[in-house]
């Protein structure tokens, strides 16, 4: 008789933290249960930094995530987030942290919920396991924090998120390592992909959304939280551009020149942080196409990108002449873990491993936030992807084999007067 996986999960718990929480018990800490009583032996931070150490066997079988997970997840249109705006009295503060304070477990414990779905074996990766518990901690931490009712309580909230939000900077890192490291393991590749298509867009949107809380502490010119009232997508596109042509020159010596041509004059309401991502990984693949396509060429042709803005969405066509993609790969492009970049044995740019040096330098050189070392990983593509579906938009690819690729970044606008994706 085969073991239920819940039961199986409580045997990891309890084999991986039996020694942990005898030691645990041993020596005197604060934990979650302190905020209960507002912060009286120790800072708020010290409270804090100590929970985080609390170990966290028990709430593998805690009911509170199953009662979470059975709740839909409200998820707010970025014009509801933009014209909440701020109030002199800072009540918004207030709403916004109580508004957080119910939603964050509901969609931690989906996620929850996602991760014991996986495979067993799959899912007994250490780094995968790690991943997982790093989960369940933060629901431990965010649904015993007490209710919100005023301005240091909320203030506490505040450091919490910011905890949070530094303690799973390289969560997208580690999936990408666990799932390399049992890939051998791994026979449906549809789960996986939907899996690692939900969390990857869920911890976008619970980074986005805890991320607006902490923008709304700040005065910044032109923002509301994370959202730029008066987004210049040139200038976003060409701060990106340039530090991409920067590492292409380091990495290679030399970079194609970019032209950028369209409306370019387009200003509107937007949210930064996904084009931090997806900018970055279209310029990298482009800049090394072009290059390694055309080694014996005196002057590399340029890279163009196009701006098209209508009412309804805004597009960014990245087009090159480095050669396009095979045929063979073109329906794997978007698949994790499937990169070009190992696909010629003597190039100088991949090391032993497969990995693209090239694209692991522009991710440690200055990391998207949030998402850690990633290119290389074969997760920058189909991650692109599934942000921009999660935007709701697309992100489409044409290969011209012989001559050059087109990608096609597709995002809606967020300033109310259509439909628009809710975060």
């Amino acid at each position: 008789m085969m073991m239920p996986k819940e039961k199986l999960w409580k045997m990891v718990a309890a084999s991986k933290y039996f020694c942990a929480g005898a030691q645990q018990s041993q020596r005197r800490c604060f934990t979650v249960d302190a905020y209960e009583d507002g912060p009286t032996q120790a800072t708020a931070k010290e409270q804090v930094d100590s929970s985080s150490s609390k170990p966290i066997s028990s709430f593998y079988s805690h009911s509170a995530i199953d009662i979470a997970a059975t709740k839909p997840s409200v998820r707010l249109t970025p014009a509801t987030m933009l014209y909440a705006g701020k109030s002199p009295d800072g009540s918004h503060l207030l709403r916004s942290g109580q508004y957080l304070h119910k939603e964050l477990p509901v969609r931690i414990a989906h996620r929850i919920t996602g991760f014991r779905g996986l495979p067993f074996i799959v899912g007994c990766n250490p780094t995968i396991l790690h991943v997982h518990e790093m989960y369940i901690r933060a629901f431990q931490l965010l649904s015993q924090f007490p209710q919100i009712t005023d301005f240091e309580t909320e203030q506490r909230y505040t450091l919490l998120l910011k905890k949070l939000l530094d303690d799973h900077r390289d969560v997208v890192t580690m999936l990408a390592d666990g799932f390399r490291e049992c890939r051998k393991h791994i026979k449906n590749e549809a789960l996986v992909r939907q899996f690692l298509d939900r969390t990857l867009t869920s911890r976008l949107g619970i980074r986005m959304l805890a991320e607006h809380h902490l923008g709304l502490h700040d005065d910044k010119p032109n923002y509301v939280g994370i959202i730029c009232i008066n987004l210049q997508l040139k200038k976003v596109i060409e701060n990106w551009a340039d530090f991409a042509t920067k590492v292409c020159e380091h990495r290679y010596g030399r970079a194609p020149p970019i032209n950028l041509n369209g409306h370019t004059n387009a200003t509107f309401p937007y949210i930064e942080t996904p084009l931090h991502y997806i900018l970055p990984e279209i310029f990298k693949n482009a800049m090394r196409a072009t290059v390694e396509k055309n080694t014996d060429a005196n002057v590399l042709p340029p890279i163009t990108v196009t701006i098209a803005n209508n009412d309804v969405d805004f597009i960014i066509r990245v087009s090159d002449r480095g050669g396009g993609i095979v045929h063979q790969h073109m329906e794997r492009i978007f698949d994790y873990h499937f990169t070009t970049a190992g696909v010629k044995n003597d190039r100088p740019d991949v090391g032993e491993n497969g990995f693209d040096l090239f694209g692991t330098m522009m991710e440690l050189s200055n990391p998207p936030p949030g998402a850690g070392p990633m290119y290389g990983f074969g997760f920058g593509l189909p991650t692109s992807r599934a942000y921009a579906e999660y935007l709701g938009g697309a992100l489409k690819i044409e290969s011209m084999q012989g001559i050059g690729t087109d990608v096609y970044l597709r995002l809606r606008h967020i300033d109310g007067k259509h439909e628009s994706f809710r975060i």
